[in-house]
């Protein structure tokens, strides 16, 4: 039953999100929420200019959807699972619900001020320390213990550094994550592959709501590509890709191994870590560049690659990393 509702709920959560567009995207239009271009990016994204966003509540509301009627009924015939698990579960998709209010927030400010800049950056930091600080409080009163496993080395006690690792981890992964966003569909594609894989590790550890509501998440990214894939009809904002890296965090936290996030997350460290190195490597030498533009996927733009074939690649080294990481689990867990 279990492999089954996990179908289900990705059927169901790609059904409603799908639909969702068809209303959606014409109600985005009316309101005149269109995404504002940077003048930095590509000259051929200037055509973009206008396209709906804060799409991202699209799949944010189907997935949601699907998750509160497949994990309900899971629990409806097997039990509620223990205190700690559903307080990681709920609170998960709390904390990716109030990083998704960020970049709401974000989106809506640089949509009435008709520019690329909302929430100024320490203002997003307070805030998503602030909500990765309360996920890492709710989970610690529910039982949660400063151990975390690591696949054949077993569980580690990081005492109180765990906290400080943790929300470090937590907010950089969910800016990475948020840098991955900027080309039709790749954010939704990459994002999909590592839910699908947290879906099976999930299964693998018996967690059942949370491989449930980690395959909802997939259904509804399913359903948000057939709007966002190129040329798209909406991009997911800041509301969406703020609230994927909550996600993709709640799931490495919710089965224990946040040592994951680092390999099945490897397109979102790339992203970010490029950013990183060319704007320090353009400072110290007055102008000069490691990549010819960052985050690394305007790179491979400029060298001739096509959209749809960035997304291809980098959701292919994605699936690649994901399998090693489910192997991880299966043979180190």
């Amino acid at each position: 039953m279990d492999i089954t509702l996990s179908c289900i709920a990705v059927v169901m959560a790609a059904v409603i999100t799908g639909v969702l567009g068809k209303f959606m995207i014409p109600f985005l239009r009316r309101l005149k929420f269109g995404q504002t271009i940077r003048e930095e990016g590509p000259t051929w994204h200037a055509s973009k200019q206008g396209t709906p966003t804060m799409g991202g509540l699209m799949f944010m509301i189907g997935g949601y959807a699907a998750a509160v009627i497949c994990v309900g009924f899971l629990w409806m015939h097997s039990g509620a699972e223990n205190q700690l698990m559903l307080v990681k579960l709920l609170g998960g998709a709390l904390m990716a619900a109030g990083f998704g209010l960020i970049g709401f927030m974000d989106d809506y400010i640089s949509i009435k001020k008709h520019r690329n800049l909302g929430l100024t950056e320490i203002q997003k930091l307070v805030l998503q320390f602030v909500i990765a600080g309360g996920y890492l409080f709710s989970v610690s009163l529910a039982g949660g213990t400063t151990e975390t496993m690591i696949p054949f080395v077993g569980l580690v006690d990081l005492g109180v550094f765990y906290y400080i690792l943790a929300a470090l981890l937590i907010v950089g992964m969910v800016n990475a994550v948020n840098f991955t966003d900027g080309l039709d569909g790749l954010n939704s594609s990459v994002t999909l592959v590592v839910c699908l894989a947290f879906s099976v590790i999930a299964m693998m550890l018996q967690m059942k709501g949370l491989s449930v509501f980690s395959a909802a998440m997939v259904g509804a990214l399913i359903g948000f590509l057939f709007w966002n894939a190129n040329p798209a009809k909406v991009f997911m904002g800041d509301t969406g890709s703020l609230f994927l890296g909550g996600v993709v965090c709640a799931l490495a936290f919710g089965v224990n191994m946040p040592i994951l996030l680092p390999i099945v997350g490897i397109i979102y460290i790339a992203e970010i870590v490029s950013v990183v190195m060319q704007v320090t490597y353009f400072k110290l030498t007055h102008g000069k560049r490691i990549f010819k533009m960052a985050p690394i996927h305007h790179h491979f733009e400029m060298c001739g690659w096509k959209e749809n074939k960035v997304c291809v690649v980098f959701s292919g080294v994605t699936l690649a990393v994901c399998v090693i990481a489910v192997l991880l689990v299966y043979f180190g867990g």
